[in-house]
């Protein structure tokens, strides 16, 4: 395998893309990044050479700039992409449905359409577990049903059928489509981590800024859900254990040969927010400070992953546990209390 030929990562500068750079850099591959810098800030590159030694490839462009990306492709060669680029923000998808369809499924639609032009037709979509809707149980198998509560979700679940639609009118595809539940934690040298503009839509970074002093008490989106303790309970999977996840799916699509496979990347646990309120105050030694508000729109009771089918394709499972997950995620918001600014 030719590792010098480059892995186009879109996004690569966010949360998840700049920590999937690091875990490709540790396993041989040459990363290069395109990123419009919209939710994410080119300083996590200079700290991913910190951590590796490595500098990945740096571009800034949108995945919507046709032109920039045929160049791209033909300079650079890259031997497959995996996409990130998207809008993620639930609440903000609900009030500007236009900008997620723009961004997410038309800036896919170019993408692939420019891979097609330079004949390049190996890409891993970074997919996520809200196209299982409001799922009738748990754990979630990848043959569930699908179907969206917002736009977000949706416009991941029509990028899944497009990808679907395109690998059965051109074989020649390979397609991973990787469904994530959700990811928390930083890498343990504190270096890189969430860095969420504005009061965070996620649990995890709100949590440790409420620690650290930057916001006054955790906001619990409901009391009165049907789980143990009443909170929402959720899959939460350490972004390294993601990241490593996505080198593994890169490994099998560039053996295994053409076809398009999805998998569920989560734990296989269920976790309330009460219980990660408990693990954090447990493993960092602070108090967080926490009131119970009204149900959010377009949230769900329960959500964990069967992680059974990317542990036989893949060979991969999560290792880091919840405690793991609450130290890392509490060193780097100590080390950057105002993230990368």
């Amino acid at each position: 395998m030719s590792m010098t030929q480059p892995i186009l990562v879109t996004g690569g500068a966010g949360y998840i893309g700049s920590h999937t750079c690091v875990a490709l850099i540790e396993a041989g591959y040459a990363p290069l990044v395109l990123d419009n810098l919209c939710n994410s800030s080119v300083e996590s590159l200079a700290r991913v050479q910190r951590i590796t030694g490595v500098r990945p490839g740096w571009i800034e462009g949108d995945i919507r700039d046709a032109a920039l990306l045929e160049q791209v492709l033909a300079e650079h060669r890259p031997r497959a992409v995996i996409h990130f680029a998207g809008l993620k923000a639930v609440g903000e998808s609900v009030q500007e449905p236009l900008a997620y369809y723009d961004n997410n499924v038309g800036g896919t639609t170019i993408l692939l359409q420019a891979m097609q032009r330079a004949g390049l037709r190996n890409i891993i979509f970074s997919s996520s577990a809200t196209v299982y809707g409001d799922p009738a149980t748990v754990p979630i198998r990848e043959d569930f049903p699908r179907s969206a509560t917002n736009p977000y979700g949706r416009s991941k679940l029509i990028i899944e059928d497009i990808l679907d639609d395109l690998q059965r009118a051109d074989p020649a595809w390979r397609i991973a489509r990787l469904r994530y539940f959700n990811p928390v934690g930083a890498h343990p040298s504190g270096l890189i981590g969430e860095d969420p503009r504005g009061i965070p839509n996620n649990l995890m970074p709100y949590i440790t800024q409420v620690a650290v002093g930057r916001l006054p008490a955790l906001q619990v989106f409901g009391g009165d859900w049907p789980t143990p303790d009443g909170t929402g309970v959720r899959d939460y999977i350490h972004v390294m254990d993601l990241a490593e996840g996505h080198v593994a799916a890169l490994a099998y699509l560039l053996e295994a040969g053409a076809g398009m496979f999805t998998v569920n990347l989560g734990t296989g646990q269920g976790v309330s927010v009460l219980q990660m309120v408990q693990a954090f105050e447990r493993t960092s030694g602070h108090q967080v400070p926490y009131r119970v508000v009204e149900r959010r729109a377009g949230d769900i009771a329960a959500c964990w992953a069967d992680p059974a089918r990317a542990r036989r394709l893949l060979h991969w499972q999560a290792r880091r546990d919840l405690d793991t997950i609450c130290a890392d995620a509490w060193r780097w918001q100590q080390a950057n209390p105002r993230g990368y600014a």
